[in-house]
């Protein structure tokens, strides 16, 4: 009885997932799909795509933290002018994270094609091999490029919707480090750590670390 239950929800599994690739190849159409499917099976699409995110996911919320510290928690705060510079600040890691990981991933992506060619004695130019590399580099970049944007949302709904401001700094810096914490604990599961909530709460307590030197820092100044 387990064993067809079972059985029947990896069934249910498999028709869902057959659902959504046909979802996917109408809207993309098919040679776009089955490149971005054989972009996705390369051995470091994947673990380039988490390395690269998480790191972003940090230096953001880093980022936002130090807006908000010097932005939004001074003697008569303008909520306009903290939104419109978290914005601001996440576009820019975007276009820098995005650019950067870019330049680095179809370096890696080339010197790899390059050692292929060595082997093969043959060169790979507009060759599917390097068709998938070159995608595979547009979707380690675009899935970087989203990870500011995490932080910003964290920061920016309760700044948005609380009108008092000393309020919502204090709830965007709570969500920030909370965002943290959600990163480190992810992290802690993916690397099979043992106790990956100690994990989330020491990324969590370097949150607090770096807040509390920026308040430091501008309270003396």
């Amino acid at each position: 009885m387990f064993l067809a239950s079972e059985s029947r929800i990896e069934m249910s599994n498999g028709l869902n997932e057959t659902r959504s690739a046909e979802v996917m190849r109408r809207i993309l159409g098919a040679p776009r799909y089955e490149s971005i499917v054989r972009a996705l099976r390369m051995p470091e699409t994947f673990p380039a795509m988490r390395r690269y995110f998480i790191n972003t996911v940090f230096d953001s919320t880093f980022v936002v933290l130090g807006v908000i510290i010097g932005t939004a928690l001074v003697a008569e705060p303008v909520q306009r002018m903290v939104v419109l510079t978290i914005i601001t600040s996440c576009m820019a890691l975007m276009m820098s994270t995005a650019v950067a990981v870019y330049e680095a991933e179809k370096m890696e992506q080339r010197i790899r094609i390059m050692e292929i060619e060595r082997a093969m004695l043959r060169r790979l130019d507009r060759s599917s091999i390097e068709h998938t590399s070159r995608i595979s580099v547009m979707l380690i970049a675009g899935v970087n490029a989203f990870a500011p944007w995490l932080a910003a949302t964290a920061t920016l709904v309760p700044i948005v919707l609380i009108t008092d401001m000393a309020t919502a700094a204090w709830v965007a810096i709570g969500s920030a480090i909370a965002l943290l914490f959600f990163t480190g604990l992810i992290m802690g599961r993916i690397g099979n750590k043992k106790r990956p909530v100690l994990n989330g709460f020491r990324m969590a307590a370097i949150g607090v670390v770096v807040f509390l030197l920026g308040m430091l820092i501008e309270r003396s100044i």
